[in-house]
């Protein structure tokens, strides 16, 4: 795994990716993650017909900042001519790069032939990935699951597809459609499709520490790494994979700097959603970074109780007292 690898003609300093996760990837949630380090973020899932319909509260979505650049913007739809719409609005709102999600397993999405139902339907999946190659300049890419039974066949074929329309980066999780997030990845998957493909391949799928994402390299042969939950708890988990390339070492996460990004975090989210939605939001998010520390438990029960900011402050200066002691 190169420090630096291109998708397209967009360059990142390292091969380190956001994976889009509905309701998180938000402008907030990246900003603190690429802060630490991160290659490239990645939007949350966009719909492409909310955006030809001119939703504000999808095109809210598109909402960004040259420091996090660059930039990956995700849509899903299975109307080849909405989605290439779609696409010329997204590149002309500034992203770097444009993926098509191929994988939500989510039923309301696939029940519209989107997500993980266009890998039952590669012939609309090709149309989508044709008619948005000729709309937009900007590198394109596609996220895809194994399909629908545990052979990978459906995934081969449509990265195949992907390749041969143009795309420039194809990454896969190999989990089928049916186990959403249950079971183990098949990382024998990313190998078989990296060894077919002559674009970048990105693995995802069970990279829980900074491990995990060096041994995913080594076996598969991946060109990068993909995280999504696992940054939940773990934001610094991008520039530990980084340390650990570079160094052979992996920095310890202190709980200075838990207490620290926990401020940045409410910040950057009342920056962008206002101190009221904000607050709403940090009663189930501000405890994702207190992962590891004594009664972590305790602190997400406290912090259901957050109405203000002053409130998340007082929270947050509490437990660095109790766990920070000057």
């Amino acid at each position: 795994m190169s420090p630096v690898m291109k998708i397209g003609n967009v360059a990142l300093l390292y091969p380190t990716i956001l994976a889009p996760l509905a309701g998180i990837t938000n402008l907030a949630f990246r900003r603190m993650v690429k802060a630490l380090g991160c290659g490239l973020v990645c939007t949350e899932m966009i719909s492409a017909k909310g955006l030809v319909y001119q939703s504000d509260q999808t095109r809210q979505m598109l909402a960004s900042v040259a420091e996090e650049k660059p930039l990956s913007v995700q849509l899903f739809g299975a109307d080849p001519d909405a989605m290439a719409e779609a696409a010329a609005m997204v590149e002309a709102a500034g992203a770097d790069i444009i993926d098509i999600n191929c994988g939500c397993a989510v039923k309301k999405v696939m029940k519209n032939g989107a997500g993980a139902a266009l890998m039952k339907n590669p012939e609309t999946a090709q149309q989508i990935i044709a008619r948005m190659r000729r709309a937009v300049r900007i590198p394109l890419t596609i996220k895809m699951r194994s399909g629908w039974d545990a052979s990978g066949e459906q995934a081969v074929r449509l990265a195949k597809i992907a390749e041969h329309n143009g795309c420039d980066a194809v990454a896969i999780h190999p989990r089928t459609a049916r186990q959403r997030f249950s079971g183990a990845a098949d990382w024998s998957l990313i190998a078989k499709i990296k060894q077919e493909l002559s674009i970048p391949v990105i693995g995802n799928g069970d990279i829980r520490s900074p491990e995990d994402a060096l041994g995913m390299v080594a076996e598969t042969g991946c060109d990068a790494v993909m995280i999504g939950r696992a940054a939940l708890g773990n934001p610094w988990i991008f520039a530990q994979i980084h340390a650990l390339m570079e160094t052979g070492t992996c920095p310890p996460v202190t709980p200075d700097m838990r207490f620290d990004m926990m401020q940045r975090f409410l910040d950057l989210t009342i920056d962008q959603f206002g101190e009221e939605i904000a607050c709403k939001m940090m009663r189930g998010r501000l405890g994702w970074l207190a992962r590891g520390l004594r009664d972590a438990t305790g602190f997400r029960t406290a912090a259901a109780g957050i109405y203000a900011k002053t409130d998340a402050e007082s929270l947050i200066r509490m437990y660095r007292e109790k766990f920070c002691p000057s």
